[in-house]
């Protein structure tokens, strides 16, 4: 599998919410194939900063570019068929009611560059062992992220969005996460992911971005734009 990955930058990008500012002021520079972190308490606004950088929240102030396209801006509609939602709480996640089967043929339905075959591969390089027959949401925290991965994966972008990848999951399944994300790089395709705390040895050339706990209120639906993941 081999993805050509696109460069994120963003220059003092900001987003609001009724009640304040959310993140603001931030400036980044996500190389081709690169890894960014963002990490923070709940609260500190990483979900709102990783979907801004997909170009599905709307900016307040400053711009992000994916590639050569910019968003906010006629750049916008290519830089979110650019970047894929592997999972972004609130916004994105899989239906723990469906069987991993029929996310997966789901997925291949809307997604027409998804075959059954790329999952089966995607799944392979990020280390799940797919169990067809089981419920999402019987799967452990791990193995439900991989699978959010493997399926976003599967149709091969240049850039995907984790988010919180540390949730519910245990210290060692931590590592094996992040280990996946490595997994994806080795692809070619930049990530950008979102936890409580960055991993424990970060990756060589990995971007950590800290954002600090605000007690303002998060942006309310529909400033968030909302996606279904299968």
């Amino acid at each position: 599998m081999e993805i050509s990955g696109e460069a994120v930058t963003a220059r003092g990008i900001g987003v609001r919410g009724p009640r304040g500012p959310v993140f603001e002021n931030v400036d980044l520079d996500v190389s081709a194939g690169g890894l960014l972190v963002v990490h923070g308490p709940g609260g500190s606004g990483r979900t709102s900063l990783l979907l801004a950088l997909a170009g599905r929240m709307r900016l307040h102030t400053g711009a992000v570019e994916v590639g050569r396209h910019r968003c906010p801006g006629r750049g916008a509609r290519h830089v979110r068929r650019l970047v894929a939602l592997a999972r972004a709480d609130g916004a994105v996640d899989l239906e723990g009611r469906l069987r991993t089967s029929e996310v997966i043929a789901e997925r291949c339905w809307l997604e027409r560059d998804v075959t059954p075959r790329r999952v089966v591969e995607a799944a392979r390089r990020v280390g799940l062992r797919l169990r067809p027959e089981s419920l999402v949401e019987d799967l452990g925290p791990l193995d439900a992220l991989l699978l959010a991965v493997a399926l976003a994966l599967a149709a091969r972008p240049p850039v995907l969005v984790v988010d919180s990848l540390d949730r519910d999951c245990p210290a060692e399944d931590r590592e094996h996460a992040w280990q996946a994300l490595e997994a994806v790089r080795a692809c070619g395709c930049t990530v950008l992911a979102a936890a409580t705390d960055p991993p424990a040895a970060p990756a060589d050339g990995a971007a950590l971005l800290a954002l600090p706990r605000r007690h303002t209120g998060r942006p309310t639906a529909p400033t968030a734009a909302k996606e279904t993941a299968a």
